[in-house]
């Protein structure tokens, strides 16, 4: 039986492994960044108790914060940690943290509650009951000096990991009293301290990731080295929904290194070896075929057509109506039509899809990078085919996850080879080429906009009119249930109420859906749909503006009198970049705005193009997610979006050939690269009263601004990306 042990030390854990005859050990060295991996509710060692299941310290004083969500250099393991440690009030010098497992979450009552880390919910999602973690260790300690002395608890006061008696100036450290906190009952309720309050939260504190990344110290997936392991490559049908026919594995069975060549599923064919290099040049050796379905026949312009027909159809799932559009249309003194286009993208991350694995018939573990650790483990124990109690996945920080690594197919994969090697540690890394194959890719969408003016040139009515996939549709199909198959993520920056409200009042407004699902699996990418609305709204309105002979920002700012916040965020980016005052020669700007997953964000681009050749100076951006966290990070987060987002709408294009991506390496889909990049000014200017992503949102609005300075200088209009392929001339 495979037993974990918690805390070890600071720098490695143990498990052990059943195999046939004999028992296992294995020994995984991390860093010193708490990435320990426990299954009991306290620590072996009375001397380093944990508090509660959020917090333990040391008797040093060091405190460790355990954090649930998934870190993947956006910074929501740091303000997480900032959250806890406020309440908590602890030393933040002091402070390291760990993730707990998700197998450990359920056998514990779901105590850290989601491990989800996507659509901006790492903080969002979880501040209430993170602060309230912190707090109630901070109150079993406060109550443990205070029985430890013999006086009253509330005469007793917490700060800097030191406990003080107020009367008599007695003094404790956090670390002498933490076993006799542990032995406490925890408060039935705490108070959470106000936001004016706040010493740690709302401060640019230094990240806990970072030194481990800088000296390389920090270990991801692909890092993973375990004794005995052996390595596999995989190869999956190169047309979505494809199923393997056949595979010579005698071809490749005496090559070097080689253990066995397994079908995985219906749909692949690994080779396991002694090393992956031997895996993957036997993989690639192979004789394979794939059976022939219609979706071989698929291409991009069949699917642009297929697109283009929902634009005009009758049917269509309805996300936000006001008004009556067809009558405000039709007594509009003058409208004005524009389609627009958004191509498939890949998530790209430049750690491929692995995750490295060990089975047998009384536990399966498995060590990867993933957004869902909850999601990770159901498909463990599927794949495993042992009871929930028998599986557990160690999570491990990511190398880029953008959406992509919510998903589990390549658990699943990790664990079906594992199976077939009991007892033997087995590490699944994807190919780059693989993982290009089988992204789950960024919708594809057309938009077909339509204005109505009324006499004195002000936008009266506007249909939004969107065909393409539905992302839930593919995913989450009963999602769809409760909403008579409509897939409202679709909406996103244009819904009628909530975290992706519209930005804008029109009197007569309609925005619907055709929905238009292909073979090409959709996935969660970056931004998710804000990103092709906020290109359909903000360059639509740009050119309705212009039609309508007005300033692009007082355009807006008539239709936004009942959207403030919007309305801030979108003034202070022109403010910033000194709209409607005299510019540099040869420069040019342009605007959006929208609200994304709870936040209000608006950039404002500054380019030139010269003979063709476009150059983007700089982009000023503004965002309130409601608390700011870390003004730092939040910073870093806005300029670390825009290089995703610049990328997507300069060279992101995921093209179909004979029903397969063809684009398989960076080469044919490149990032930006530091010479291209702008200059970026972020105002964080938090308004208070709610919370806000900040990894997501502001990804959006970077595109539209961009498209529409690019109109500023050239007088085009570019309605359909990437940029790449498109004269600026």
């Amino acid at each position: 039986m495979l037993k974990e042990k918690m805390r070890i030390n600071r720098r490695q854990f143990v498990i052990g492994a059943a195999s046939t005859g004999a028992g296992l050990s294995i020994g995984l060295a991390v860093p010193l960044g708490g990435q320990q991996a426990f299954a009991d509710g306290r620590n072996e060692s009375s001397s380093t108790p944990e508090v509660n299941a959020w917090v333990v310290i040391d008797p040093d004083d060091t405190v460790t914060i355990r954090i649930a969500r998934s870190e993947m250099g956006q910074g929501t393991l740091t303000g997480l940690a900032q959250l806890v440690a406020e309440e908590l009030e602890c030393d933040w010098d002091k402070v390291q943290w760990e993730y707990p497992t998700p197998g450990e979450n359920l056998r514990r009552g779901r105590v850290w509650q989601s491990f989800s880390t996507g659509g901006s919910r790492g903080v969002r999602g979880s501040h209430q009951y993170v602060r309230e973690g912190g707090a109630m260790a901070r109150e079993m300690l406060i109550e443990a000096a205070a029985k430890k002395w013999g006086v009253a608890a509330g005469d007793c006061a917490a700060a800097d990991s030191k406990i003080t008696h107020k009367p008599s100036g007695k003094m404790t450290t956090f670390g002498k009293v933490a076993s006799a906190a542990a032995a406490l009952v925890p408060p039935s309720e705490v108070t959470l301290k106000d936001p004016k309050d706040w010493k740690v939260v709302g401060k640019p504190k230094k990240r806990l990731d970072t030194l481990e990344k800088l000296t390389g110290k920090q270990v991801y997936g692909a890092d993973i080295t375990l004794p005995g392991m052996l390595s596999a490559s995989i190869k999956a049908s190169p047309v979505h929904g494809g199923k393997l026919e056949s595979f010579d594995a005698t071809k490749v069975s005496s090559m070097p290194g080689v253990k066995s060549v397994i079908r995985v599923g219906d749909d692949a064919v690994a080779v396991v070896a002694k090393t992956w290099w031997q895996a993957n040049k036997a993989l690639n050796a192979l004789p394979i075929k794939w059976e022939k379905s219609e979706n071989d026949t698929v291409s991009s312009a069949s699917i642009d057509k297929f697109l283009q027909e929902g634009l005009s159809s009758e049917n269509a799932f309805v996300g936000n109506e006001s008004g009556d559009v067809k009558a405000g249309l039709k007594k509009a003194s003058r409208t004005y039509t524009a389609d627009y286009s958004y191509p498939y993208q890949n998530h790209a991350t430049m750690e491929p899809m692995n995750a490295t694995a060990v089975w047998s018939k009384e536990r399966c573990e498995v060590w990867c990078p993933t957004q869902n650790g909850e999601a990770a483990l159901a498909a463990t124990i599927s794949a495993s085919e042992l009871a929930p109690e028998q599986c557990d996945v160690h999570k491990v920080s990511l190398g880029g996850g953008f959406g992509r690594r919510g998903a589990a197919d390549f658990v699943t994969q990790a664990v079906l080879i594992a199976k077939t090697i009991p007892g033997t540690p087995v590490k699944l890394l994807w190919t780059r080429e693989e993982d290009m194959l089988h992204g789950m890719f960024h919708p594809v969408t057309k938009a077909r906009m339509t204005a109505g003016f009324d006499d004195d040139g002000n936008l009266d009515a506007l249909h939004v009119r969107i065909s393409g996939q539905s992302i839930l549709a593919t995913l989450m199909p009963q999602a769809l249930e409760n909403n008579d198959g409509m897939d409202p993520v679709v909406f996103q920056a244009m819904a009628p109420k909530g975290d992706h409200a519209i930005s804008y009042t029109v009197p007569n407004l309609l925005v619907d859906h055709a929905m238009r699902n292909t073979h090409i699996t959709p996935g969660f990418w970056r931004g998710v749909n804000v990103n092709q609305n906020a290109i359909y709204m903000e360059c639509f309105l740009d050119e309705v503006a212009h039609e309508a002979g007005q300033d692009a920002l007082a355009f807006r700012q008539k239709a936004m009198t009942n959207h403030p916040l919007a309305l801030a965020v979108l003034n202070k980016a022109a403010s910033m970049a000194g709209w409607g005052k005299p510019a540099v020669e040869g420069r040019h700007l342009g605007l959006a705005v929208c609200k994304a997953f709870g936040s209000y964000v608006a950039a404002c681009a500054e380019v030139s193009v010269d003979d063709g050749e476009l150059t983007i100076h700089r982009i000023f951006a503004a965002t309130d997610p409601g608390y700011a966290v870390n003004p730092q990070q939040i910073e870093a987060q806005v300029s670390g979006s825009f290089v995703y987002g610049l990328s997507a709408l300069l060279y992101g294009e995921c093209t179909v050939k004979d029903g397969q991506i063809e684009q398989q390496n960076f080469h044919e889909y490149p990032s930006l690269k530091m010479a291209k990049m702008p200059h970026v000014e972020t105002s964080v200017m938090p308004s208070g009263g709610f919370w806000g992503g900040v990894g997501e949102p502001t990804i959006a609005v970077a595109a539209p601004a961009v498209l529409n300075a690019i109109f500023a200088a050239t007088g085009k209009r570019i309605r359909h990306l990437p940029i790449k392929d498109q004269s600026l001339a």
